[in-house]
């Protein structure tokens, strides 16, 4: 971090957070993904009260869940806490239609579970909890199993900002080929509607442009309605229109605007949207207020360029924009191959903004932080400060990271004090970064044992030399705990020994302090022979990493743990996790959870579509009689093949998924995938840069189409013929 700030945990032991809310009375409200509202007198108190329990209308699955939450600005006076979740139900259906899974048929990523979304307004009664819940609106279609819903969120004018992302395939270009069960125009749900004048899948973000009485969706959209009803407010750019949907819409053309804030002191909307393979953006709505409804551009575009695998999919829907104009570019936008800050420490590769807020002036943060602009990226682990240029706009050229290392930042706001938080969903947390001006920090207590474990009598080398204090010149005292009693009473040396001549597992404590009094402390676990208390150790039997799986494959899986105390566990001791790691080629990777499965020692699971490459984690976790737990984890890779595409005649620009490229190439992709391929048409093809028209694929597909990946290596070929006058 950058010198003199701190981040430190606010509130721990939380399970899957995903958003969090300060109440102007002090509370704390945080949302757990699998549906509970958990609420904390303030940041001191250490137990949470559940506030609502959403779980049995909440899909719990992949990306999907309770991911918005905002506290209405005159709490408690108005008792309102606001919730957006995915919706565990058809559209027009009822909850809970698939709990929190997903099986095959239809398939997460295949025909997909398809649920909706819900904002809904909390009310607290007499004991502090909830006591009804009021839908406000029910929509958001969403087929595939990530771009859900995101924030929920107060602006300036008092009005409830909501937004929610496409619902569509991350693996293929989609316009709702594949059943349209949201029933998109100009086909009937359960009819695939085909280029040019489909309006499915990604396109419901382009959804306010459909023709006059067609419907309008929710999806990649920003919403300004009212906190009591859920209506559009008056002014709203679509006021006017006999679409309720639309009389809701300021802004559009977003594939997942996950996070969004407004900059203090204005009506400009700041938006985090996630993008496909190759750019994430920060858009600027200028004025929520005014008549324009900015359009994004997604799917036509990402970043300022136009998306190659929608471009080429000839899509009227697309055709129109590029040829009218109207698109919004990004205020800014990083690519994922690239670093943010050419400096920084953060892994490239994997990319998903994730948390937007600013400094609002009530923090004690350094000038050059004034009004900074923050975005978080969740896959990379870091958060980044746009300083203000000379204008007052946050200045892209003035970038610098500020949290690095963090375990998988989804949201950030500013508190008490004024200072930055962020939620850490990997770890569980609410963390705090705060800021000492001209006064004494804490150090940094570091510990390390040598050896850690072992035989009694084992002699053990401690040393607390990687000790640090921020302030120069401090000096450190030390004090270490070595036989676990909880008093640091044992010696003052930086690095003593002791022998241990009994089986004991010990958690050694080191405090240090510094001259002025800070001071600061850390464990370090030693484990003497085999005593009680160790974690049980799981094993995974079944599958191996030699495992080959291919998309559809039911893959069977087994396992069992033992414990030094309780001997071998029971099923019910046991649960499992599934993952898509979703990696990038540079080989950072960002997770989905796909499955858990709990209290059983067996079971199976369907390998999912995911773009490649991305592996599959498979985890066992063991708990014992007294609480302890132990994990095990196996990678398993993809079966892959070489798709090989060639045209006639050669150097034709085919599109494969959301890329584009002069044939002849290939694609690595995983067995059993579902791939879009498109051949735009008419084209210009070199050397003689002739003018050609689309005739047909070797596979006698249509122009644009999906094909199932196949078990050994294939070409896909695309005819053309000489059209000089088209």
């Amino acid at each position: 971090m950058p010198t003199g700030f701190t981040d430190s945990v606010a509130i721990s032991g939380l399970t899957t957070p995903t958003a969090a809310a300060f109440a102007p009375d002090g509370r704390v409200f945080v949302a757990e993904k699998s549906g509970l509202v958990k609420v904390f007198d303030s940041l001191a108190d250490t137990t949470a009260t559940v506030f609502a329990d959403l779980r049995t209308q909440t899909q719990d699955y992949w990306d999907r869940g309770l991911l918005g939450l905002a506290v209405d600005p005159q709490f408690p006076a108005r008792p309102y806490v606001y919730v957006l979740h995915t919706f565990d139900a058809l559209p027009g259906g009822t909850a809970p239609r698939w709990g929190d899974t997903c099986p095959t048929p239809p398939g997460a990523t295949d025909a997909g579970c398809v649920v909706t979304g819900r904002l809904s307004k909390l009310t607290m009664g007499s004991g502090g909890v909830s006591v009804n819940e009021q839908p406000l609106i029910t929509d958001w279609c969403q087929q595939y199993p990530s771009h859900s819903v995101g924030t929920v969120a107060f602006g300036p004018d008092g009005a409830l900002y909501v937004g929610g992302g496409d619902g569509a395939s991350f693996n293929f270009t989609d316009y709702g080929q594949v059943g349209n069960p949201c029933a998109d125009p100009p086909s009937a749900a359960g009819t695939n509607p085909t280029p040019p004048t489909a309006e499915g899948g990604a396109l419901r973000s382009q959804s306010v442009r459909r023709p006059a009485g067609e419907p309008v969706s929710l999806d990649g959209a920003v919403l300004r309605v009212d906190p009591d009803t859920g209506a559009g407010m008056p002014g709203n750019p679509f006021a006017s229109s006999p679409d309720a949907n639309a009389r809701r819409i300021v802004a559009h053309g977003l594939r997942n605007q996950f996070r969004f804030a407004f900059r203090p002191g204005t009506e400009e909307l700041w938006v985090g949207d996630v993008g496909w393979n190759t750019w994430e953006e920060l858009n600027r709505v200028a004025d929520v207020n005014d008549a324009t409804a900015e359009n994004f551009g997604w799917p036509c575009y990402e970043g300022s360029a136009r998306q190659s695998g929608y471009d080429n999919a000839n899509l009227t829907m697309c055709e129109s924009l590029y040829s009218s104009g109207g698109q919004t570019a990004p205020y800014h936008a990083y690519s994922h191959s690239a670093k943010v800050v050419s400096t920084d420490p953060c892994p490239t590769g994997g990319s998903s903004v994730s948390g937007v807020a600013f400094e609002d002036g009530t923090s004690n943060y350094p000038a050059a932080y004034s009004g900074a602009l923050f975005f978080a990226d969740s896959s990379r682990g870091c958060v980044w400060a746009v300083q203000r240029g000379a204008n007052g706009q946050p200045d892209p050229a003035t970038i610098v990271p500020f949290v690095t290392g963090a375990s998988t930042p989804v949201q950030l706001l500013t508190g008490p004090g004024g200072d930055l938080f962020y939620v850490a969903l990997g770890s569980g947390q609410l963390r705090r970064v705060s800021y000492s001006s001209g006064v004494n920090r804490p150090p940094t207590a570091v510990a390390t044992a040598t050896p850690s474990s072992g035989p009694a009598p084992l002699a053990v080398q401690f040393d607390g030399g990687g000790s640090t204090d921020p302030d120069a010149g401090d000096a450190l005292s030390y004090a270490w705990d070595l036989d676990g009693d909880g008093a640091h009473d044992d010696s003052a040396a930086v690095s003593p020994t002791r022998t241990y001549t009994s089986a004991a597992a010990i958690d050694v404590g080191l405090r240090v302090t510094d001259q002025d009094g800070a001071s600061a402390t850390t464990t370090v676990p030693v484990t003497v022979g085999t005593p009680d208390g160790l974690d049980p150790v799981p094993v995974i039997d079944d599958p191996t990493s030699a495992l080959r799986w291919r998309v559809g494959q039911t893959v069977p899986f087994a396992g069992h743990a033992t414990d030094p105390q309780d001997g071998a566990l029971p099923a019910s001791a046991l649960s499992w996790r599934l993952s898509v790691q979703h990696c990038s080629t540079q080989g950072s990777c960002h997770e989905h959870v796909v499955q858990n499965s709990a209290g059983v020692a067996s079971g199976s699971f369907v390998a999912p579509d995911h773009e490649h490459p991305s592996h599959l984690e498979l985890t066992l976790t063991a708990t014992d009689s007294t609480g302890r737990t132990g994990s095990t984890t196996v990678r398993l890779d993809p079966q892959t093949v070489v798709l090989s595409f060639t045209s006639s005649p050669s150097r034709v620009v085919l599109g494969v998924g959301g890329t584009s490229e002069r044939t002849p190439f290939s694609r690595t992709v995983i067995v059993g995938s579902s791939n879009s391929i498109s051949a735009p048409s008419p084209q210009t093809v070199p050397p003689l840069n002739l003018r050609h028209r689309f005739s047909r694929w070797s596979d006698n597909g249509a122009q644009t189409h999906n094909i199932t990946a196949p078990a050994t290596s294939t070409t896909y070929r695309a005819t053309y013929s000489l059209c000089l006058g088209c």
